[in-house]
């Protein structure tokens, strides 16, 4: 069973030993717009690469498009907590409009960013105050699927940047979970997926020469 172990605000995973450390990650977004999903999907393919996992979304009523918030635990070990996640390591960002009402960043922990679906890096940072990395996650959704849905998009860029999972075991789980649309709904989301892993990837070095939360393998 592989392990996270914490050191110098890096997130590793180790095959033997360790401490047990929690990762928590918080989605925001609104209803309608897959944000249940994303965490969903990521907590099956950590849990087919031999983690615990736990998602569920904010308690109550989660209207179209009404703020939505969902969260997920990941662990080496059965996961216990089932309140919501108040310090999470990251932050995930479907739709921007959601900033309007919602402190979207409250709670995050020391060495931890947001992953947002915005245009423009440097002025989201600056209005949130804390490290940022955005991909235009609406665009490539329009352009990949015809539809402004954005959660495959974010859960490719995630994973990509974080390396919580292998790029394969995420796109062996979109093709499962959208196959019910039809082979090429799946098809379409699975080279979504990977078009954002890919993207964000390139950026792993910048988050570890900052000094910020990974998944090292």
């Amino acid at each position: 069973m592989t392990k996270f172990i914490k050191s110098n605000n890096v997130i590793c995973r180790k095959i033997r030993g360790g401490i047990l450390i929690l990762l928590e990650v918080r989605f925001h977004g609104r209803g309608g717009q897959g944000v249940v999903t994303s965490a969903d999907v990521l907590a099956v393919a950590a849990f087919k690469e031999g983690f615990y996992t736990l998602s569920f979304p904010t308690f109550g009523a989660e209207k179209r498009g009404t703020p939505v918030a969902s969260f997920l635990r990941v662990s080496d070990k059965p996961v216990v907590l089932r309140d919501e996640i108040y310090e999470p390591d990251y932050v995930v960002i479907l739709d921007p409009t959601v900033m309007e009402s919602v402190n979207v960043v409250s709670g995050l922990k020391d060495g931890g960013f947001v992953v947002a679906n915005y245009p423009r890096e440097k002025e989201l940072e600056e209005k949130l105050g804390v490290k940022t990395f955005t991909i235009n996650a609406t665009k490539l959704a329009i352009e990949y699927l015809g539809r402004p849905i954005t959660n495959t998009v974010m859960v490719g860029a995630f994973a990509g940047i974080t390396g919580l999972v292998k790029l394969e075991t995420l796109k062996e789980t979109i093709t499962e979970w959208f196959s019910k649309k039809g082979e090429e709904i799946a098809k379409k989301n699975a080279d979504l997926v990977e078009k954002a892993y890919r993207e964000m990837e390139k950026r792993k070095e910048e988050v570890r020469e900052l000094g910020l939360k990974l998944v090292e393998r």
